[in-house]
Formats: structure tokens, C-alpha cells, sequence
């Protein structure tokens, strides 16, 4: 549900390849039982970006930007990680067909999972 509501797209890449896709959890399943189904607990992202995401070094913002922590910020010297990362840090996230993720979920990863 969660990939087709963002069409089957990486939302913040736009990547489309559905072999690099998954869909992410906002909140841990470890740490939201109640809220392992909801659409709004999710978001399409490639298998790289999910990984950054998990751990910290990506997060997204309540009015949906996408926002790169400074541990990343630090290694613009590399290009990969200028391409893949710095170059999408302020933008919007790619517009869900129906379930916008929740802000609260937002606002929990923001405040216990990222790493700024």
C-alpha cells in the first residue's frame, strides 16, 4: 500500500525501479505495533535512502522536506555523497497519491532517530 500510494516511486528520489524499492517505516514496527499497517507510517524509499533513513543520517521534516544530517553535510567533499544526499537536502517530498505521512510519526523520528 505504502509504495503504491507513492507510485511505486522513491519519494524523494523519484528512482521508480521496483527492485530498489521498499516501503519504510516512519515509527519502528518495534516501537509502533499499532501502527505497523497504517499507510500514514510510511514512505517509498530506494534501498540506500531507507538505510540513511533508519539510521539517523536522513530524516524528513513536518512540512515534508527532506533534511540531511550533518554527519553527511561533513563528507560534501565525496561525491557520491553530494549526488545522493546535499543535493536533495530542502526539497519536498515527492506528493503521496492519498496518505500523507502523519507529522506526529514525523516529529518522533525527528526528535529520537535523527542525528543532527
Amino acid at each position: 500500500m505504502v509504495l503504491t500510494n507513492f507510485d511505486s516511486k522513491c519519494c524523494i528520489t523519484g528512482i521508480n525501479v521496483a527492485e530498489l524499492l521498499v516501503a519504510s517505516h516512519i515509527l519502528p514496527w518495534s516501537k509502533s505495533k499499532d501502527n505497523q499497517l497504517n499507510p500514514k507510517n510510511g514512505l517509498a524509499l530506494n534501498a540506500l535512502h531507507d538505510k540513511a533513513f533508519d539510521r539517523g543520517l536522513i530524516t524528513v521534516t513536518e512540512d515534508y522536506r527532506i533534511k540531511i544530517s550533518p554527519i553527511l553535510l561533513k563528507q560534501k567533499a565525496i561525491e557520491s555523497i553530494k549526488r545522493n544526499f546535499i543535493d536533495f537536502d530542502g526539497n519536498e517530498l515527492i506528493t503521496p497519491k492519498k496518505f500523507s505521512p502523519d507529522i506526529e510519526f514525523l516529529k518522533i523520528h525527528n526528535q529520537e532517530c535523527f542525528k543532527s
